[in-house]
């Protein structure tokens, strides 16, 4: 293969990899322990005891139960996924022996061509490439290929890349522009940002070509969706092209529009192909789908998509809670997005929502115990609206697994490779992102510097970071202040610095000579807040959200005894801030004095000319994240301000 580059890439940070960093005990250490010990496993039975594993072996005939789906093969590519970024970091005979197997049958199911895909290769061996609007070849296809690499680079085992490899070259031999192949496009977005991690490890710019013509392609006249279904004699259906972000070329494109985690994974392949090519008119058009997503289409808690029907986004400010779809799929896909973004550019509005997304959207998705989930995460539970209208929910618990299986291993996926989001190096420069106990090493200017972030964060205000270089070393320190602290102190060896001129960007830097044992101390006043919504969002005008920190807060009825949405909160009640040990695995909860809509005291009837009676009561919020680990019953983050 070539290992020529010819691309100009543009000037990026590059993340410590998750094998370099070591995540510690806290809030993230707890979960990520979880999941290795938990999570992965359950993930793996289920995979095998619903046929998704064995599919590989290719035997599966009609009238045979678990018959091969054509998603299957990237639920197990995400587990696998996952398992090489576990063991990376935590070794383990028993999952390393599952793994190999598993890629073993992976291998054992390539077509002599270098096709692999379990359902068109025993189900549909007449419909490959036929159907690229609503079959999901490339999108399994791309999660192959990522955790080829994952098990490349985290285990050096290129068994599977070599698979993926010969995969991606066959599919290369279908797809481009020449006039012999196909001007199509998946219709479920994944393969775009694979087909650059599959470039970045092997060096074959073929992959990245590859990447930038699905990409360029997307959108062009004629249809490519609409001609495909012409060609095979499909009706076109409802969903409109918007829907696979296929309506317009992506450098005209303004919105985030359609089904929410195919736009999101296009968009964090559009940021790749954008890094490695240096095309800014890609990278632009990156960052006006980034503002009309964060600043009109996205939930306080960082979950993105409003409607279950199609999973998809709706219109600016509609952001229904009751009925908000926010799949855990989707606030993932935005991680990776607002990671991609802030290596291009270091600015701490990607890194804020990183975090409201992790802390919140993604979080939510998974219980305490680590073994059920949720597929969507509403703002507003209500056990029977959710057994109405939300197909991811039963009565607002978790469930253990799902038909469609995409959420669980993908948040596998993410907590095990967490480590890399939380530094990042440049030619002269260290970042801190986020803030999670961990240490490293990395080398400034030939120089081994060890660091160590210590915190109970999100719990508590204060950060403190240790470097310890080999020798005195001079380079720039960043660390994020994240944009909901309105007040933060920082020391050097316990001495206050000045932050104002050292923040720009909503990063502050330190430049200096470090030396063995310097401490940094980074301090960050959370009070709770109040939030707001844009007075166009009609579901939430009169109310407000609490927030503490990067965490949101919810109401539940286990703790209050009554539906919340009755609860109206004072303005300008006294709100006091508690942590509970014992609670939830450890919080800290947000308590208050509040009214209640007392439905004791209505007549009879449904309307009436007076108004409804209030009553004195207390309330307990909890964080968001951490909702639907007790008594069934309701939740809502809005509360009604009086």
């Amino acid at each position: 293969m070539s290992t020529r580059k010819t691309t100009r890439a543009l000037k990026t940070l590059k993340p410590v990899r998750w094998d370099r960093v070591k995540i510690n005990d806290g809030f993230w250490g707890q979960r990520v322990t979880t999941n290795r010990k938990v999570t992965l496993p359950i993930e793996y039975e289920q995979c095998k005891k619903t046929g998704r594993i064995d599919a590989f072996k290719l035997d599966w005939k009609a009238g045979m139960p678990h018959c091969p789906d054509r998603f299957w093969d990237s639920d197990v590519a995400k587990w696998v996924e996952a398992a090489a970024y576990s063991l990376a970091t935590h070794p383990d005979k028993q999952l390393q022996k599952k793994l190999d197997n598993v890629i073993d049958l992976i291998a054992s199911a390539q077509q002599e061509d270098g096709y692999l895909n379990t359902h068109f290769t025993t189900v549909r061996p007449q419909d490959r490439w036929k159907n690229l609007r609503d079959d999901h070849e490339l999108y399994c296809a791309g999660h192959l290929m990522e955790a080829a690499v994952a098990v490349y680079e985290g285990l050096g085992d290129r068994k599977l890349l070599d698979v993926m490899c010969r995969y991606a070259d066959y599919i290369e031999t279908v797809f481009g522009p020449q006039k012999h192949k196909l001007k199509g496009y998946p219709g479920h977005e994944e393969i775009e940002l694979a087909l650059v991690k599959l470039y970045q490890a092997t060096n074959n710019e073929k992959y990245l070509k590859l990447s930038q013509f699905f990409i360029d392609q997307r959108g062009q006249q004629p249809l490519y969706f609409v001609e495909e279904a012409k060609v095979h004699g499909r009706h076109h259906p409802w969903f409109k092209e918007d829907y696979h972000q296929s309506h317009l070329p992506v450098r005209k494109q303004k919105s985030a529009v359609g089904h929410s985690v195919r736009a999101l994974y296009l968009y964090s392949g559009m940021a790749d192909v954008a890094a490695q090519t240096g095309d800014r008119t890609l990278l632009n058009a990156t960052r006006r789908l980034w503002d009309n997503l964060v600043t009109k289409r996205m939930y306080i808690t960082g979950g993105v998509g409003s409607t279950a029907m199609g999973e998809r986004f709706t219109f600016d400010y509609d952001l229904p809670n009751e009925t908000a779809y926010a799949e855990t799929c989707a606030a993932i896909s935005l991680v990776f997005f607002a990671h991609r973004m802030s290596q291009i550019e270091c600015k701490g509005e990607y890194g804020d929502v990183l975090e409201k997304a992790l802390f919140n959207g993604v979080l939510s998705g998974i219980n305490l115990k680590g073994d059920r989930f949720f597929y969507a995460n509403p703002l507003r539970s209500s056990p029977s609206l959710m057994q109405a209208y939300q197909p991811g929910h039963v009565s607002g618990q978790r469930q253990a697994w799902f038909g469609c299986a995409c959420c669980p291993p993908n948040i596998a996926r993410l907590f095990a490779s967490l480590g890399q989001y939380i530094f990042a190096c440049g030619d002269d420069e260290l970042v801190v992102h986020q803030f999670i106990n961990a240490t490293t090493q990395v080398i400034m200017h030939d120089v081994d510097v060890k660091v160590k972030l210590q915190t109970t964060y999100p719990w508590d205000e204060t950060v403190e970071l240790k470097v310890d270089p080999a020798k005195s070393v001079k380079f720039k320190l960043r660390l994020r202040v994240p944009g909901w602290c309105r007040k933060a102190t920082l020391k050097v060896n316990g001495k206050v610095q000045r932050i104002g001129s050292k923040l720009a960007n909503g990063y502050v830097t330190l430049e200096r000579k470090w030396e063995k044992g310097d401490v940094i101390t980074l301090v960050l006043a959370m009070p709770v807040e109040r939030m707001h919504t844009h007075p166009a969002c009609r579901v939430n005008q009169g109310k407000v959200a609490l927030q503490r920190g990067p965490l949101v807060y919810c109401v539940e009825e286990v703790d209050c005894g009554f539906d919340p949405m009755s609860l109206v909160l004072p303005r300008g009640g006294k709100l006091a801030v508690e942590h509970r040990p014992r609670l939830l695995g450890g919080a800290t909860v947000i308590t208050g004095s509040a009214l209640r809509h007392d439905p004791g005291a209505w007549q009879d009837g449904l309307y009436a000319t007076t108004e409804p009676k209030l009553s004195r009561t207390t309330f307990t919020a909890v964080p968001y994240c951490l909702w639907g680990n007790r008594k069934v019953g309701s939740m809502t983050v809005w509360v009604n301000q009086g």
